[in-house]
């Protein structure tokens, strides 16, 4: 099959989602394309216990927000209900098991889009909505293969029930691991944590309100006063994790986000669960041997489940043609709007650099690629 359109979608998550209900509403056709068999796939697989950690007013997809009887977060199923009420509000009807195998342009102007299935499809534009989460980033050790127990990476993780009974260590401390962690050791799983960098963690709230709506209004302070008041804060809630095992980073967590789009921990009971001997905090792997891990700081632990809460990778270059041109240090694209040869191409839901979590940057980030469409119609 062959088939042209003026404007392509590559995936049907939230940030899919997000921009084909602006074109539904500016009037402006599309086509979506998703490899799965649902919108907001992802959501559907993740772990059960599974909230946004974000508010919900400042969560929600364009042009229509959550039912009023949705919590402040919201968990992960009425998530994906609200996805599916979304693509059926506004019409939008992917065409599902369609992945997409490679992007190229073509003489006459404009991309053509290969699927899997042998499909071919030629825009004009082309949306890449496959986000940053696409690909678990899973590293290898020495002597993991002579290991007798199981390793998996944290996206086929879905509660503690197949690990009571077992020793489980959780490799990394971003939210994943933190949150991931926190459910085994609430159900009584012998939990351990390996901690390779020092940690940046906020409390998700503070005196029953929300930090995210506390940050914002911190930020709009001068010369950085609401970074070091937020930075007195936490070392007034959190106090001294050092001797926890735990290395605080000197960098403060919004700047973090802002240099290296690494979100800091949204904390809702791990630091307590460490401080209370429940999580035992490890350091970097060094190698596995048969029973367990050896740690470089000389320490074995005997383990019968190791699960890598190890982050993802967006991997555009797996498909996109001359992806290289287009990608900051962490191997996501630096804008969304690409220009030069890459003219026609927007990227929605890489923008892991601001403050408001990912499905409010898909919000800002999806008027603006609309904007620009409008201006280039």
């Amino acid at each position: 099959m062959n088939t042209k359109h003026t404007l392509l979608i590559i995936g049907a998550g939230p940030a899919g989602l997000a921009i084909a209900g602006r074109l539904r509403k500016a009037g402006i056709p599309f086509e979506i394309l998703e490899q799965s068999q649902n919108v907001g796939n992802a959501w559907h697989n993740h772990y059960d216990r599974l909230h946004l950690h974000t508010v919900k007013q400042w969560s929600h997809l364009p042009h229509l927000p959550f039912p009023a009887d949705y919590p402040l977060y919201v968990p992960r199923k009425m998530l994906t209900e609200y996805f599916a009420d979304y693509a059926k509000h506004f019409d939008i009807k992917p065409r599902f098991g369609q992945k997409v195998s490679s992007i190229k342009k073509l003489d006459q102007g404009g991309w053509q889009v290969s699927t899997e299935k042998g499909d071919i499809f030629e825009a004009k534009q082309v949306i890449v909505a496959t986000g940053v989460n696409r690909v678990p980033n899973v590293p290898t050790w020495s002597g993991q293969e002579n290991f007798k127990g199981d390793i998996s990476h944290s996206v086929s993780y879905k509660n503690p029930s197949s690990y009571q009974g077992k020793r489980v260590l959780v490799v990394g401390m971003g939210n994943t691991g933190a949150e991931v962690a926190l459910d085994l050791s609430d159900k009584g799983v012998e939990t351990f944590i390996s901690v390779r960098n020092p940690i940046s963690v906020v409390p998700r709230d503070l005196n029953g309100r929300p930090v995210q709506v506390t940050s914002k209004q911190l930020a709009k302070l001068p010369l950085g006063l609401g970074d070091w008041l937020g930075s007195q804060i936490r070392k007034l809630y959190f106090g001294n994790l050092s001797k926890y095992g735990l290395e605080s980073s000197k960098m403060h967590p919004a700047v973090q986000l802002r240099e290296t789009g690494k979100t800091p921990i949204v904390d809702i009971g791990t630091i307590q669960a460490i401080k209370d001997g429940k999580i035992k905090v490890m350091k970097d792997i060094d190698h596995f041997t048969k029973t367990g891990v050896q740690f470089k700081n000389g320490q074995h632990q005997e383990l019968d489940s190791v699960l890598l809460a190890t982050g993802y990778k967006a991997k555009v270059e797996d498909f996109l043609e001359r992806a290289d041109e287009l990608l900051d240090q962490y191997g996501c694209p630096k804008q969304p709007i690409a220009d030069g040869y890459h003219k026609g191409i927007y990227f929605l839901g890489f923008d892991n650099y601001k403050l408001g979590g990912i499905l409010g940057t898909i919000t800002t980030d999806s008027a603006d690629i609309l904007a620009h469409l409008l201006g280039e119609v």
